[in-house]
């Protein structure tokens, strides 16, 4: 007999309970889900694309969508459709209680508000079966003793990212009879009104009572029948979960495919047995998790996402244990599995000591908040992205967690930074000037072998950076005079990081590179004098003037305050020391602005191809180990 593994159906709101009621069934929210994200603006629109769909008279259906679930005997575990049962379910509710209150206060006065009376009671007796899985005498059942409710299960939230609080919050609305029971919901919870008007349960619940109870005792009644019998879904049962997620990854155009994180958290999750053990991991998955979500430092400032976390634990993990060398070869195999593929090898032994890998990432996401602010990282994190691997391949042998699992960072300091940043600097200069991309042999080969001793406690920085030294002045790989040519025509901007940060150290200066900071053109590139700019530079041809304003020579780094200020001034200007109140050069904490504070002439094209030449020797004296 074949095993059923799919059944699609189409149905009502109303249904999508009731059926799951009928038969016993409850949703779960899977542990690798993210928490519930929905907010009033969205449920603004839910409400806003019902109320349009009733005022054009609509005879069709109104769709809101696919939900894919997979079944496992009573539970039906939501792997797409998460958000909007849940917000079904809040708009129920909210609706019940409207609909409650209409009825209390409701006045009849002639047959048809007699009619609209039996309507409303007939809208309040659906609603109730399917926010309280019962019929009329289980819902009398449940309003003499209350205490039923507490056996009531809608939705199980298992998911591993959402607070504990909220899933509080949400399974006692849900269980509320009265809507003034909630009133207290702050003080019982032991949380200031503020917090609780920032849970999304309970933010999104209030505003459909809010939105709700404005309507009139008719408009509610049609507001009821559509929303349960004309709004339709297509839900997708699946009996098994790979093909569940498959088809959730290829449907869902609008929200956001599962992630490998998701995924693996859910399967580190599973494997933990011990109460005790499953809350410390959701402490500590939540940390990782908030430190590198949306609108932190971290992910705001492109430094790290949770799928960075575990891609850059895989690098170290495959270099410590010498996974892609082989025993007949020196040659590293740099094919790179997937993040999802890694973790769940072998088997998913690396997943069976959930505790010991959360431990990692969390080393991973510390480390990063500790040397996020050091000026040597966000000038290496200029480069390309891979950079940021082997700085970390590099740094996370000095701060393994201690035998409590917390971090120790005694022994990382900006000195040790700057260490392995420097020789990475170096190589990832190269890559910036040449045509070649990181997956070349001269780049990803070198470095993947290069990183075996990056994450090997034994051997010495000086090693390392006597690797990096013979492999950038090998002749084979690259010549001098072939990267001088590309950096005199160089326009982009990495490089004009690096020479600010190469003069101030040659010169004995601090380098202090700021968050905000601008590019800044000394010959200005555009603005209302540009004419005359470009005719006192001597050059007619609009292209020809780009090509010189853009090289190295006349760009420099300066603070935006200071760049605001300024404008597109005149040189004069920009240099002038004699007016203390009027912002310049004279204020920045960048070398080569307050250098040419005193520069002895005007600047022009001889200028800016002198500071050019010397700007693109001094890169190659840093890139070649000659400074």
């Amino acid at each position: 007999m074949a095993v059923k593994e799919i059944e699609p159906h189409l149905c009502t709101v109303y249904d999508y309970f009731l059926k799951n009621n009928q038969k016993n069934e409850y949703f779960v929210i899977p542990e690798y889900q993210r928490s519930y994200t929905w907010e009033i603006c969205q449920c603004d629109k839910l409400v806003d694309d019902i109320e349009t769909f009733i005022s054009e008279g609509a005879e069709d259906p109104y769709f809101f969508g696919t939900i894919i679930l997979n079944v496992k005997s009573e539970k039906m575990f939501l792997i797409d459709g998460q958000q909007r049962t849940t917000t079904f379910y809040l708009l129920l509710k909210a609706l019940e209680f409207v609909i409650g209150a209409k009825l209390k206060n409701f006045v009849e006065h002639d047959e048809d508000s007699e009619f609209l009376k039996e309507g409303l009671k007939g809208d309040l007796r659906k609603i109730q079966s399917v926010v309280y899985k019962t019929n009329d005498e289980g819902i009398l059942k449940i309003k003499r003793d209350p205490a039923l409710l507490d056996q009531l299960v809608l939705i199980e939230n298992n998911s591993i990212n959402e607070p504990e609080i909220n899933k509080k919050i949400f399974a006692e609305i849900v269980r509320t009879l009265n809507f003034d029971d909630l009133s207290n919901l702050a003080k019982e919870n032991e949380i200031s009104k503020p917090k609780l008007n920032k849970i999304s349960f309970f933010s999104n619940f209030k505003y459909f009572y809010d939105r709700l109870s404005k309507y009139g005792e008719s408009s509610i009644h049609v507001f009821a029948q559509k929303l349960l019998d004309k709004c339709q879904l297509i839900v997708i049962r699946s009996w098994n979960i790979e093909q569940a997620i498959a088809m959730f990854n290829s449907l869902n155009s609008k929200g956001l495919p599962l992630s490998d994180a998701d995924i693996i958290s859910a399967a580190m999750y599973a494997n933990i047995e011990k109460e005790s053990e499953k809350k410390e991991f959701v402490e500590k998955w939540g940390f990782i998790r908030e430190a590198t979500k949306d609108g932190n430092d971290l992910k705001k400032g492109k430094i790290l996402d949770i799928d960075g976390v575990l891609q850059q634990y895989m690098y170290i993990y495959r270099a410590e244990n010498r996974v892609y060398m082989s025993i007949n070869s020196e040659t590293p195999n740099v094919t790179t599995p997937g993040v999802r593929k890694f973790y769940e090898g072998d088997k998913g032994s690396l997943l069976k000591n959930p505790l010991v890998l959360c431990d990692s990432f969390k080393t991973i996401v510390n480390l990063w908040l500790l040397i996020k602010g050091y000026s040597i990282v966000k000038l290496l994190l200029k480069f390309n992205v891979n950079a940021k691997l082997y700085l970390v391949s590099y740094l996370f042998k000095f701060c393994r967690n201690d035998g409590n699992g917390d971090f120790d960072s005694s022994a990382i300091t900006e000195e040790l930074v700057s260490s392995i940043a420097v020789p990475l600097l170096r190589l990832f200069a190269i890559l910036e000037i040449v045509d070649a991309g990181y997956s070349s042999n001269k780049f990803k080969t070198f470095l993947f072998k290069e990183n075996i001793k990056l994450v090997d406690p034994r051997t010495s920085i000086s090693e390392i950076d006597s690797d990096f030294n013979n492999h950038i002045n090998d002749a084979g790989n690259w010549q001098r005079d072939d990267l001088k040519r590309s950096l005199l025509f160089y326009e982009r901007n990495p490089l004009v990081y690096l020479n600010e940060y190469l003069y101030a150290r040659n010169h004995g200066k601090k380098f202090i590179l700021s968050d905000n900071v601008n590019i800044e053109h000394i010959m200005p590139a555009s603005g209302k004098n540009i004419a005359v700019i470009r005719k006192d530079a001597g050059i007619n041809d609009v292209n020809e003037f780009a090509a010189i304003v853009n090289k190295l020579g006349n760009k420099i780094l300066l603070e935006e305050s200071i760049n605001k200020t300024i404008g597109n001034a005149w040189f004069k200007t920009k240099t002038q020391t004699s007016v203390r109140e009027k912002s310049g050069y004279k204020d920045s904490c960048y070398s080569i602005a307050a250098s040419l504070t005193t520069y002895g002439s005007d600047w022009r094209v001889e200028d800016i191809n002198m500071a050019t030449e010397k700007a693109v020797n001094r890169i190659l004296d840093f890139i070649f180990g000659k400074s």
